[in-house]
């Protein structure tokens, strides 16, 4: 399938319309979330990368046309203004791994507008999706304070693209590995995985189960201890690896039940075993209230694998984001629809200490001590330097999060800092809003909008 033709069919129809008309002037479309979901105080920007990548191989080819003209009942010439349409413009965008918050564009397209059209669903699939999970992960990492995680979501996200995505963003915040080969492989992250209770369930015992796994692969092990009785599933891991002599960097991995009580009396039997040093990795369900609730308990549980509620952002998994035209032709426009005013003009966000964030026009000075979180990514349709690295994204977003109040980084009822507008971009703001309204109250026929 073509990355082209996985758009709306509005996009195209549009397009189709600008290029007739000869509508190639230069357009804005600012992409931004209007509100973050219930239980965020922050969001952290994904998915620019692949959406770079899409950007810069876009080309409309005759494969792509002729999918567009089944899907429209056209013949194919009526689509011949599309064929070889590539992206040509500029893209000023958040880097990975920054933290935002609601009204900030985290990417700004400035292209002819038919090429600046017809990307818009594409981009955002990716940063809608990407964000939504990788702001997941990062409470994820809050509530561990320090403990490891391993994404386990795979087998539970939404189709194989997303389980690549959700692995690699579980890098991006800073998780030590994943189940994912394919992701593994990909990007360079270390991959972990243990057993299923299918394995344990095709021996005749647990400790033929945990023998046989144990002679395939040497070194440190992994032994599922609740496929039958959890207790006997500890005590006969220990004595495996102590017959073995394989404690040292192996570990045991609870699954169900109560995870805070099954670890205490696991650690228990493992210590009395003298392998204080096999760790205890659980899993089952886990997200960041699960995993903070369980290390408030002191729970000694060393190692947590996350997998479907944050693969899939379970509790918040899509954000109300909009792309939207905020400048034609060199003149700022706005949208006036009740709950969905737009601001115009091409923006900058400038982030002062405290991440008390001003909104202004891309134009403006920025103010004492803020810094822009906007950059230029794109030029020509081309990047603007080298592919960013999951590396320097982490290390922004720690930067981030230590900076973030600690009411925004609370995983129960957090309160996210509010950006304000700048006095120049409400300046403008009104005055647009009140072209506009002066406008429609004077054309016939049309009701002009209630301030």
């Amino acid at each position: 399938m073509s990355e082209v033709t996985t758009t709306d069919l509005y996009e195209v129809t549009m397009a189709m319309s600008y290029l007739r008309e000869d509508m190639h002037a230069t357009a804005t479309f600012s992409l931004f979330v209007r509100d973050l979901p219930p239980g965020r105080g922050f969001l952290v920007a994904a998915g620019l990368e692949p959406a770079l990548d899409y950007l810069a191989r876009f080309r409309v080819q005759r494969s792509d046309i002729r999918d567009f003209s089944a899907a429209l009942h056209r013949p194919p010439e009526d689509l011949a203004d599309l064929l070889d349409l590539r992206f040509e413009g500029q893209v000023r965008a958040v880097p990975e791994g920054r933290i935002v918050f609601a009204g900030e564009p985290l990417l700004e397209v400035t292209a002819p507008l038919p090429q600046a059209q017809l990307v818009e669903t594409y981009l955002l699939t990716q940063l809608c999706h990407q964000t939504a999970v990788a702001s997941k992960a990062a409470r994820c990492m809050l509530a561990a304070h320090g403990r490891p995680l391993i994404d386990f979501s795979l087998r539970r996200s939404h189709g194989p693209q997303a389980g690549l995505q959700s692995a690699r963003l579980g890098a991006l915040v800073g998780f030590a590995g994943t189940s994912n080969v394919a992701a593994a492989t990909r990007f360079g992250i270390p991959a972990s995985g243990t057993m299923a209770h299918s394995y344990i369930e095709s021996f005749a015992c647990e400790e033929d189960a945990f023998r046989a796994f144990a002679r395939t692969h040497p070194g440190p092990v992994t032994f599922l201890v609740d496929t039958y009785d959890t207790e006997l599933g500890v005590l006969t891991a220990a004595r495996v690896l102590s017959d073995l002599r394989r404690g040292p960097g192996s570990s045991i991995r609870l699954d169900s039940g109560d995870l805070g009580l099954l670890a205490r009396r696991s650690r228990a039997l493992l210590d009395a075993a003298d392998l204080a040093n096999v760790r205890i990795i659980a899993s089952g369900g886990l997200d960041e209230y699960a995993i903070a609730d369980l290390v408030s308990s002191k729970a000694p549980i060393d190692v947590f694998a996350v997998g479907t509620r944050v693969g899939v952002a379970a509790d918040a998994p899509y954000l109300d984001a909009a792309y939207k035209l905020v400048q034609y032709d060199g003149k700022p426009v706005m949208k006036l629809s009740s709950a969905k005013v737009t601001a115009p003009a091409p923006k900058q966000v400038f982030r002062l200490p405290g991440c008390s964030d001003v909104i202004a026009l891309r134009d403006e000075e920025p103010p004492r001590g803020g810094t822009p979180l906007l950059h230029t990514v794109m030029r020509a349709g081309r990047r603007t330097g080298p592919p960013d690295s999951l590396a320097a994204a982490r290390a922004r977003l720690g930067a981030d999060l230590a900076a973030l109040p600690s009411a925004a980084r609370r995983i129960h009822h957090p309160e996210p800092p509010v950006p304000v507008t700048s006095p120049r971009l409400e300046a403008l703001t009104e005055s647009v809003r009140e072209s506009l309204t002066s406008g429609l109250a004077g054309h016939p026929g049309t009701n002009a909008p209630k301030r």
